[in-house]
């Protein structure tokens, strides 16, 4: 059984592989969590300055609802 040989190293290369991958991507989520509890700054998107609060589309005189008052000509 000459055939056996190659594709049960092929798939050990393959399980290695993916082995490396979790661990790398396990040491890339402790970075993160350990950036994050730092406050570090480069962070993108991660400021300490308050976001600029969304316009509240309800309380603006000038918005009016779709279709209210509107009469439809069919």
């Amino acid at each position: 059984m000459p055939g056996r040989g190659r594709s049960t190293f092929n798939k050990r290369q393959k399980e290695i592989s993916r082995q490396e991958k979790r661990r790398e991507k396990a040491a890339r989520k402790q970075q993160r969590k350990l950036e994050k509890q730092a406050g570090d700054p480069a962070i993108p998107g991660d400021s300490t300055a308050p976001e600029s609060p969304s316009p509240d589309w309800t309380e603006s005189e000038n918005a009016v609802a779709p279709d209210s008052d509107v009469s439809r000509e069919e």
